[in-house]
């Protein structure tokens, strides 16, 4: 790198994001991090928009924040150049110390999920790669004017969307968090941040863009009936692929397998209805295709860290002795 760490820590003691989101309440909320502290943090958003909202309040200074962008419409502008996040789209972008543009739609749900970079960060743990990087990012890090603010969106995979819920509900005890969430941070960075050769990314883009469809549609599949799910040889069958091929591919896609993200499916919409308090544990089971309380409920502990039975008042990151003081 061309600049130390110390030359690009943010010279902004007292910048604070808080008073960027007072009006949406509790549609912010902090999941984990501190962008001095840590150098990342990352954040959840979910909030109705009555008038265009001032998005880029809460931009640290020198700062490279990746947006997954669930719902909603919004952009981000800089140097001449504007970035449009559509529903179900990620990007990026870097504010040196002046602040850029940027707004959301009035009169619409906005959802999404930032995780804000602080530029040592980035520098400390991508060392070694500056090669590779988005040359926004390499700029950031370096400690230099770039013309661009902000790279080119791309489409949510569905494995990157169930990301986002991992990350909301993280599937480890509170002590392991620190260790998991910069994991899966820098695990979002070089899954963005980064860019291939030209040819590379023409040759791997097909690939990718042929195999996502293929996952998203093994999980829309999958969804329709969480009770009574079509076996591996019909998912393939109605894909159009073999099922040993199509069993590889959503491994690679996904780091999981097609019963591994059943299941993962299965308890996020177990977690959903037993939030909803319209149904009791027992016919949440059911609901979710477990015909065996005790069985649903060790997948569901498994997974959240706390019995169906609990939640969602006790988690493992929130405990219901600490709930209940």
């Amino acid at each position: 790198m061309t600049a130390s760490l110390k030359e690009i820590t943010v010279g902004v003691p007292h910048f604070t994001e808080a008073g960027a989101w007072r009006d949406v309440g509790a549609g912010w909320q902090p999941l984990f991090g501190n962008f001095r502290g840590a150098g990342f943090s990352v954040e959840w958003h979910d909030f109705f928009a009555k008038r265009e909202f001032d998005w880029a309040a809460s931009f640290h200074p020198g700062c490279v924040e990746l947006c997954l962008n669930l719902g909603g419409r919004g952009f981000v502008e800089g140097g001449g150049q504007r970035t449009e996040f559509l529903p179900n789209t990620v990007g990026f972008y870097h504010r040196r110390e002046e602040p850029l543009v940027a707004r959301r739609t009035a009169g619409e749900q906005h959802q999404f999920l930032t995780v804000e970079f602080s530029c040592a960060f980035l520098a400390k743990h991508l060392a070694g790669m500056e090669a590779t990087l988005h040359p926004v990012v390499r700029a950031a890090v370096e400690n230099r004017p770039c013309e661009s603010v902000s790279g080119a969106t791309v489409r949510l995979s569905a494995a990157q969307q169930q990301l986002i819920s991992t990350l909301r509900q993280p599937p480890v005890y509170a002590s392991a968090q620190p260790l998991w969430y910069q994991c899966k941070a820098l695990e979002l960075a070089v899954t963005f941040l980064i860019q291939p050769s030209p040819e590379k990314e023409m040759f791997c883009s097909r690939q990718q863009r042929l195999a996502q469809d293929r996952v998203e549609q093994v999980i829309f599949l999958l969804n329709q009936n969480l009770a009574a799910p079509p076996t591996l040889e019909e998912l393939g069958r109605k894909i159009g692929c073999s099922h040993f091929y199509l069993s590889r591919i959503f491994s690679g896609q996904t780091g999981q397998t097609i019963t591994q993200c059943l299941r993962q499916l299965r308890m996020e919409k177990a977690a959903e209805l037993l939030g909803g308090r319209e149904l009791n544990v027992t016919e949440v089971a059911l609901e979710v295709g477990y015909n065996s309380l005790s069985h649903f409920s060790a997948a569901f502990h498994a997974t959240f860290g706390c019995c169906p039975g609990l939640y969602p008042l006790a988690t493992p990151s929130q405990p219901l002795a600490k709930r209940a003081k």
